[in-house]
């Protein structure tokens, strides 16, 4: 699976590359028709302690998967958008057991 990050108006280090790399690439687990990631890593202009967010989409056959979470930190944003797009994946591949 390919994995595509994009880090907006910043400079990722290659810690947060490489903690966002192993998180999305255990997604592949889930669902082995996984194609491809995106992820968009962006500061929000708010005032606010949590404005880092984290866009996941990943492309599977036939599937767009796609999830945003905003936190303190991008790796807890990574991380909370991974969990959904698990329970998205799983969602997935139970439909195409049952059909």
């Amino acid at each position: 699976m390919t994995i595509n990050i994009q880090s907006v108006h910043f400079n990722a280090d290659q810690k947060l590359i490489g903690f966002i790399n192993e998180k999305v690439s255990k997604l592949k687990t889930f669902h082995s028709g996984l194609i491809n990631s995106e992820v968009i890593l962006r500061l929000d202009k708010s005032s606010s302690a949590e404005n880092k967010i984290a866009e996941i989409k990943m492309l599977g056959k036939g599937q767009e998967f796609f999830a945003k979470k905003q936190c303190a930190s991008f790796e807890e944003a990574t991380d909370l958008a991974c969990e959904a797009l698990k329970t998205q994946v799983k969602k997935h591949k139970e439909k195409l057991i049952n059909t």
